[in-house]
C-alpha cells in the first residue's frame, strides 16, 4: 500500500513539473532525431550538460523502484522485472511527451524519452535486486528456509498393492505410476443394469 501510495504521489508530481504551461517568448521546435538534443547540451559545457542530463535522467528514476515495490513480488525474474518496469517507464515517458503537444510552451522531445527511460532503467538495476535479496534473506531468517516439494518423476512405475489404498479390492496387486500410488485409486462404480 505505501508503494502505491508513493507511486501515485511521484506521478502527481512529475504531471506537475512537466505538464504546466510556460510563459515563454518563443519555443524551439519539436525534436524528433534522436541524440540531438543531448549533442547540443554537450556543446552548452560540461556543468550545464550534466544538469540537464541529469534532469532528463533523475525525472522518472523513483518509477523503477517504485513500481516493483507496488508489484511486490520477492520471488520473481530479474530480466521480467527489468522489462516490466522499462516498458512501464518508457510508456509513462512516451504519455507525457503526447500530452505536451497540448501544453503551451513544451515541445515533443524524443530524447526525453531516451533519458527517462534510461534513468528508470539505471535506477531498477541498481536498486531493485539488491533490495529483493534483503528481503529474501529477512523473511527466511523469520520463517526458516524455503522448501520445494519433492515430486516423484512420473515414468517410475513400482508394484503397490492395491488393497493398501482406501476404497480399493483386497488382495489385488498391480502395476501402477508412483502418481497414483500418492493420490489412491480412482473410485470405480460398478455396473447396474438397466430395466426393460
Amino acid at each position: 500500500m505505501a508503494g502505491f501510495v508513493l507511486l501515485l504521489l511521484h506521478l502527481m508530481l512529475v504531471g506537475w513539473l512537466t505538464l504546466r504551461p510556460l510563459d515563454v517568448m518563443w519555443v524551439n521546435a519539436a525534436n524528433l532525431t534522436p541524440f540531438a538534443g543531448i549533442k547540443a547540451d554537450l556543446t552548452l559545457g560540461p556543468v550545464q550538460a550534466a544538469r540537464r542530463i541529469g534532469e532528463g535522467l533523475l525525472l522518472l528514476a523513483p518509477l523503477g523502484v517504485l513500481l516493483p515495490m507496488v508489484d511486490g513480488r520477492l520471488f520473481v525474474s530479474g530480466w521480467a522485472s527489468m522489462a516490466r518496469t522499462v516498458t512501464a517507464g518508457a510508456m509513462i515517458s512516451l504519455g507525457i511527451e503526447l500530452l505536451q503537444t497540448g501544453v503551451p510552451g513544451r515541445v515533443v522531445d524524443v530524447d526525453s524519452l531516451l533519458l527517462n527511460t534510461t534513468g528508470v532503467a539505471l535506477a531498477h538495476l541498481l536498486v531493485v535486486p539488491a533490495g529483493r535479496a534483503r528481503l529474501r534473506r529477512a523473511r527466511r531468517s523469520r520463517t526458516g528456509p524455503r522448501r520445494v516439494p519433492r515430486i516423484p518423476p512420473l515414468s517410475r512405475v513400482s508394484r503397490v498393492p492395491r488393497g493398501s489404498h482406501p476404497g480399493s479390492r483386497e488382495n489385488e496387486t498391480d502395476t501402477v505410476t508412483r502418481d497414483e500410488a500418492l493420490q489412491g485409486t480412482t473410485p470405480t462404480i460398478p455396473r447396474v443394469g438397466i430395466a426393460p
